[in-house]
């Protein structure tokens, strides 16, 4: 990059960039955790829009937990960074001016905690996906195991991880007398705001069991859905924002058009205008959550395992597929038949949508990403699903489908001998099952579905059930994945 640095001083030279407020005028009200490329093109952006909208101190002030990259982009840029916006014909760069500043906590904690007890700090959220929280998910309790967690249970007063942070902060601010900040959990988890308040209290009550007495009673834990594609930024990503601002941005990011945002509302001292930017407030996150679960991500692992092994890199691709597409339709039909009718939500204008979205030819999403972790994201994508279908004596076909493609993507090889990992944290027990198992297909959806703790023991026991997922592997392993899916469109679709 030969061009000048984007900052405050540099931004004028690109005529109408300018976020649209006085950034020094308003004060840093949110500590983030996890300062990465989602949050800048999602939480950040909405901040930045309740901020044009209606004022207030709810600048953003964030922490990085492991490394530097981010505070080495941003700080010398003020804070400022490029959302390059990219859809089908369309590409709109976007200077984000809400975020103040970046602190690099694994180089300076003490100035990451002081951030925290900050009276002015009235949120602190967070975006740092689930294995960095050190949650066991089934008990809600922060594990000892877990390299952050075991470190900050041992010297609570130099945390590490996002827990350790979080309850050193609220012990301080305990003893100070400040108002404790509401937690925002904005990974995509199911029930988030749950999730890390038990792991929260577990940790707190065992730091100190007044301290966790005091949490459970003062501090929210809202839950949230977010939903936006962020592919990592590359060196085009930031040649083409060079290309429209005119600016050398070094922490310049791309995403798509769309973004959602469902929030519970209960914020202990105050929350930004978020409405201002799409944000929907609501009572009651989890209808909102399933129909994402269910909808898209049920889908999208529907169309990873499917397309990686037909050769398919890219969702896009499966999308620009002669067959795929119909498979993709009719998995939306079959998740949204198991929801409750929501208030102002059309399932078919958001299953277009995110047809739209998959679509996309300007994101480059790979299949196999989306693949991997595949013991953690079936049991609320498809299997949850799949069992509510069952008893209500529903088309189980999409979902058979969708699971015998996991299947056969565990065999970690495709049609023409190509291996691969599985990327999963179960792959050693789903490999060992599978060598005990040998090939028949009947084998291998017995020794699958008896793996400890995956599947439903209704669906285990179900013959139907197991037919049906059966039927689909022995035509993937006789006949091949892409000839499975011809047949599966053509016979299967209307």
């Amino acid at each position: 990059m030969n061009a000048v640095r984007l900052t405050d001083a540099t931004l004028p030279v690109a005529s109408g960039r300018r976020p649209a407020y006085a950034r020094a005028a308003h004060g840093v009200g949110i500590v983030h955790l996890g300062i990465g490329a989602f949050h800048r093109a999602h939480q950040a952006v909405y901040t930045d829009d309740a901020l044009a909208a209606s004022g207030g101190d709810w600048r953003i002030l964030g922490v990085s937990l492991r490394g530097t990259d981010v505070a080495e982009q941003l700080n010398p840029q003020d804070g400022l960074y490029t959302l390059l916006i990219q859809g089908e014909g369309r590409t709109e760069a976007r200077v984000i001016g809400s975020v103040a500043q970046v602190l690099p906590a694994a180089r300076n904690g003490s100035a990451a905690l002081a951030a925290l007890t900050d009276p002015a700090t009235r949120i602190v959220s967070l975006t740092v996906t689930e294995k960095a929280y050190g949650i066991d998910r089934l008990t809600g309790r922060a594990q000892e195991s877990h390299a952050a967690i075991g470190h900050d249970l041992a010297e609570p007063s130099r945390p590490t991880g996002a827990i350790g942070f979080i309850v050193e902060a609220l012990r301080l601010r305990r003893l100070t007398g400040a108002a404790p900040f509401t937690v925002l959990c904005c990974d995509n988890l199911p029930k988030n705001g749950a999730l890390i308040r038990a792991g929260v209290l577990d940790f707190a009550g065992r730091v100190d069991p007044a301290l966790s007495e005091w949490t459970a009673e003062n501090v929210p834990f809202p839950a949230t859905m977010v939903d936006r594609i962020t592919p990592a930024a590359t060196a085009d990503t930031r040649a083409l924002v060079e290309a429209q601002i005119g600016l050398a941005d070094h922490g310049a990011i791309e995403t798509e058009p769309f973004t959602q945002w469902v929030i519970e509302d209960r914020f202990a001292i105050g929350r930004p205008e978020w409405e201002a930017g799409g944000a929907l407030m609501v009572t009651d996150v989890e209808p909102y959550e399933l129909m994402k679960l269910r909808m898209l991500n049920g889908t999208h692992s529907m169309l990873a395992y499917a397309g990686f092994l037909a050769g398919r890199t890219y969702v896009r691709d499966v999308m620009a597929d002669a067959l795929l597409p119909r498979l993709v339709r009719r998995h939306f039909t079959a998740a949204a038949a198991t929801l409750h009718p929501l208030e102002g939500v059309s399932f078919s204008a958001y299953a277009e949508a995110l047809a739209d979205r998959f679509a996309n030819p300007a994101i480059a999403h790979e299949t196999y990403q989306i693949a991997m972790d595949g013991t953690e994201k079936l049991p609320q994508r498809l299997l949850q699903p799949a069992l509510e279908v069952l008893e209500s004596r529903g088309d189980l076909r999409p979902f058979a489908f969708a699971v015998a493609s996991w299947m056969r993507y565990c065999l970690g090889r495709k049609d023409d001998g190509t291996r691969y990992a599985l990327r999963d944290p179960r792959e050693t027990a789903i490999s060992a099952a599978l060598v005990r198992a040998g090939s028949s297909p009947e084998a291998i959806v017995a020794a699958l579905h008896n793996l400890e703790g995956l599947f439903p023991d209704r669906l285990v026991q179900d013959t139907f059930w197991r037919g049906a997922v059966t039927d689909v592997l022995r035509r993937m392993l006789d006949a091949g994945v892409s000839s499975a899916i011809e047949s599966e469109a053509m016979e299967r679709t209307a």
